[in-house]
């Protein structure tokens, strides 16, 4: 039997088609933390506003000022965008902070839940594939 190695071109052909995966996937990223900034951005101004898109719950552990918490989805919104800034430039730094507010994104909107629930699921789920699309992709060490 004899062992087949691959090959300097197979092997450059791989490497290529990870970096285009993990290029797709950093887009991918930032596209989304900028879809889900702006959706915090304006939920914010909506609390601030206090419109009545929001539910009243009454008994809830969590009970706080709904202004207050517009203010609070107000600058997480803001600094996801910025983040997604940094992520189409692929930046580590934007890497790392893309996690942390995509999981404080989460924390809020779960804590938000029963004023606005669809709105607060479909954050959920968008911060959650930031943080897995953020995490999965591993840097590319050759141009280093």
């Amino acid at each position: 039997m004899t062992a087949t190695h691959p090959t300097r071109a197979a092997s450059a052909g791989r490497h290529a088609a990870r970096q285009n995966w993990a290029e797709g996937l950093m887009a991918f990223a930032a596209v989304t933390l900028m879809i889900a900034g702006l959706l915090d951005l304006f939920r914010g101004i909506m609390g601030i506003a206090e419109d009545d898109v929001f539910l009243t719950t009454r008994n809830y552990v969590f009970a706080y000022d709904l202004t207050g918490w517009g203010w609070v989805h107000l600058a997480l919104g803001a600094v996801a965008v910025i983040v997604s800034l940094g992520l189409f430039q692929s930046a580590m730094w934007a890497r790392v902070a893309g996690v942390a507010i995509a999981g404080l994104i989460v924390i809020a909107n779960f804590l938000s839940l029963p004023y606005y629930p669809v709105w607060s699921v479909v954050m959920i789920a968008f911060s959650g594939f930031v943080i897995w699309a953020l995490c999965v992709v591993k840097p590319d060490r050759s141009e280093e």
